[in-house]
């Protein structure tokens, strides 16, 4: 069932978990683009606005990171909080890969859910050229849209299909967990009967 805030504003709620969950709050990114593919699918949604309301969500808050390191630099990184995350020694190998390849330490760190945020932290910290942050981060968006938002979509269109098949799939799995629990309890009483005495 879609929740009521998409669909009273369904672009204006992709944009609010998008922005709670670059705060740190339960908002996987990941799963809010599943979920704008599926809305999509389900033509609550059209996909061209989706597209862009969603990806310069992504730049701006990835962008606010970047700015909040790059404003308070190393009392964010020495912060407590951000510690429990990453290592010193952690930071420093990232330091030293960010001042070689800081373009694609952003690309590729924009596909790793857990280490987003510090990244674009570093990434601001270590005062890398903002034009460079933002081609980077947006082609890596770009492509993280596409990913999930697709798998959403085909995920969705799919759903009535998956759901005929469902008991099937209910009952294979069923007898395969009788069939294993079946089997170990025989291969126990066997190992037992046949042990040396």
């Amino acid at each position: 069932m879609v929740p009521l805030f998409t669909q009273e504003s369904p672009y204006l709620g992709l944009i609010l978990l998008l922005v709670l969950g670059s705060t740190g709050l339960p908002f996987p990114e990941d799963a809010i683009l599943l979920f704008a593919g599926a809305l999509v699918a389900h033509e609550v949604i059209d996909p061209v606005p989706a597209f862009v309301v969603v990806g310069c969500t992504l730049i701006m808050t990835d962008l606010f990171l970047y700015s909040v390191g790059r404003r308070y630099g190393r009392r964010i990184i020495d912060h407590k909080t951000f510690r429990k995350r990453i290592s010193p020694e952690r930071l420093s190998q990232l330091e030293g890969v960010f001042k070689r390849r800081g373009s694609l330490v952003v690309f590729l760190g924009r596909l790793l859910p857990g280490v987003r945020a510090q990244i674009f932290l570093v990434a601001g910290t270590l005062h890398m050229r903002r034009a460079l942050f933002l081609v980077a981060d947006a082609v890596s968006a770009a492509l993280t849209m596409g990913l999930w938002g697709g798998m959403g979509y085909v995920g969705a269109a799919n759903i009535t299909t998956l759901r005929t098949h469902l008991s099937r799939i209910e009952l294979f799995v069923f007898l395969a967990l009788l069939a294993t629990i079946g089997g170990g309890m025989l291969f126990k009483h066997c190992r037992k009967r046949w042990k040396p005495l």
